[in-house]
């Protein structure tokens, strides 16, 4: 990654079940940040679906192919803006949900990788991945991907850094929780602390907004390898 690249965390607020509210939201985001010159544009975890499942029923209601609707219109979107995706769906593999990140081109999927550490309620309606982080080589330099509560496990963050990626995007929902005013949420500052040690650069994209009750950080961001979070313009918001 020896030229600058323009990196997007697009920060939205999807809503539980309601697949085509929250593709419109995706698109309209992906179209937004590749107007305004974004060539790597990363969307929340499980943008498909919504965060706050019912119950294992409505999970599956939710969950989708890797060869459906959603990955189709961000693979086409990439392919149109000439720019690479990172987003989080949530994923119907044929046996089992998975709670997935993808990596997406003008080539198409070029990965998938299922979450390996699941938080809280997580672990009533998807199973675990079992694979490390993968890594590809891109025409923006060397892109990793994993998801949220993975970021707070340092020697998941170290394969990724091992197997030589310059960029990790992380799709993330972090719920919040109470924290004295003024201070940076947790979550920030332990990917600060991930990109510091590793010497490499992690988007990571949060949602926002108010979803069944839960409040969520809206706590994008993109961090640099000395751990300085980027000063440039914010990432989008939608509630």
């Amino acid at each position: 990654m020896s030229e600058a690249v323009a990196v997007a965390c697009c920060q939205l607020a999807p809503r539980v079940g309601e697949l085509e509210h929250n593709r419109a939201q995706c698109r309209e985001a992906i179209a937004s940040a590749a107007a305004q010159g974004a060539q790597i544009i990363v969307l929340p975890e499980l943008a498909n679906s919504g965060y706050v499942f019912a119950d294992a029923d409505e999970a599956r209601a939710c969950a989708e192919t890797l060869h459906g609707p959603t990955v189709n219109e961000w693979s086409a979107l990439a392919r149109e803006h000439r720019v690479l995706v990172v987003g989080g769906v949530c994923e119907d593999d044929g046996a089992q949900l998975r709670n997935t990140s993808v990596i997406l081109d003008a080539d198409g999927l070029r990965a998938a990788y299922r979450k390996a550490h699941l938080w809280d309620r997580e672990s009533l309606f998807f199973e675990p991945g079992a694979e490390r982080p993968p890594v590809l080589d891109t025409e923006y330099g060397r892109i990793a991907t994993m998801i949220c509560y993975d970021l707070e496990f340092p020697e998941w963050v170290r394969l990724a850094a091992l197997d030589g990626a310059e960029l990790l995007c992380a799709p993330t929902n972090w719920p919040r929780e109470p924290r004295p005013d003024g201070e940076r949420p947790a979550e920030v500052v332990r990917v600060q602390a991930d990109a510091s040690t590793n010497r490499m650069f992690i988007a990571a994209c949060d949602r926002c907004g108010c979803e069944r009750g839960v409040d969520w950080v809206a706590g994008s961001v993109i961090v640099g390898p000395t751990g300085t979070r980027s000063r440039g313009r914010p990432s989008r918001t939608s509630r």
